[in-house]
């Protein structure tokens, strides 16, 4: 009896050391504090660095990840890796992670955060609809952390936020891009400048669309160009025809050729006189 205690006395102290056991035996790694990129950084370089200090076992090799995908050209055999940022951008920013592979254990892995305000890279201009159509107007950005996407009507007076209560708008948001749908456009209140506003923990940017919805006519109006250009023609010839001078129209019981004047016949008669004197 007394031999069963011991012996479960042992296995419960075993339990409750285990955790500590493998806390001691997991790896340890040592990685840069988080970076932020702000609006000068393009010109310096940003360097991560992780350092493996202790491990249950032999390391095999590491390599780095961004945002849950390899990087290229980073596999190597230190235990100090360090992975250079040339020139960052905001869309170099994301979620860096260094992971190390071993031949008998699973892989560890320290994660480092470079942080970006948005940056607005893609987006409309302008969009040019009938009334009736439906507009869909959209913007694209980048940087870490994902935004948070609003949409306003820059209405001259104060932007109104836009929302899909309204049954015609739609708003569609996608990590670093976002949609905003209008149905059946009307022409006295959907026209104007529409504005996307992307915003993190690390600041905001905006951009605007314009959008213009033309008449039901608006595709008869090049036809109807042409033909009022053909019947101002027409009328300045019937004009111009009925206003020509008289002299200008030819008399067809008229003789043609030009008529002898009487200077002439008088000239004519004196030349015959001349010769009878003679």
């Amino acid at each position: 009896m007394h031999r069963n205690a011991v012996m479960l006395a042992v296995v419960l102290l075993g339990n409750l050391m285990l955790p500590f056991i493998s806390a001691q035996n997991e790896p340890k790694i040592n990685a840069s504090d988080q970076t932020i990129l702000t609006a000068d950084s393009s010109s310096k370089q940003v360097i991560l660095q992780c350092n493996l200090t202790t491990a249950h076992t032999r390391h095999k090799e590491s390599f780095w990840m961004k945002n849950g995908q390899d990087i290229p050209n980073t596999r190597t055999e230190h235990k100090d890796t360090i992975y250079r940022i040339n020139k960052p951008r905001a869309d170099d920013s994301g979620e860096y992670m260094c992971v190390y592979t071993f031949d008998t254990a699973p892989n560890a892995n320290a994660t480092i955060e470079v942080k970006a305000k948005p940056d607005i890279t893609g987006h409309k201009r302008s969009e040019n609809k009938n009334e009736g159509e439906n507009a869909t107007l959209y913007c694209r950005s980048v940087g870490y952390p994902h935004p948070t996407w609003t949409w306003h009507k820059m209405d001259g007076k104060s932007p109104m936020e836009l929302d899909n209560s309204t049954g015609r708008i739609f708003i569609t948001n996608r990590d670093n891009y976002t949609e905003l749908n209008i149905l059946n456009l009307d022409i006295n209140t959907d026209p104007g400048i529409y504005e996307c506003n992307a915003t993190n923990a690390i600041g905001n940017t905006a951009q605007t669309t314009i959008l213009r919805v033309r008449s039901h006519l608006a595709p008869l109006w090049p036809f109807l160009g042409v033909l009022a250009e053909i019947i101002i023609l027409v009328v300045i010839i019937v004009v111009y025809e009925k206003r020509k001078r008289p002299d200008d129209i030819i008399d067809d019981d008229e003789p043609v050729g030009q008529m002898k004047t009487n200077s002439t016949n008088n000239h004519k008669d004196k030349n015959i006189r001349q010769r009878n004197t003679k």
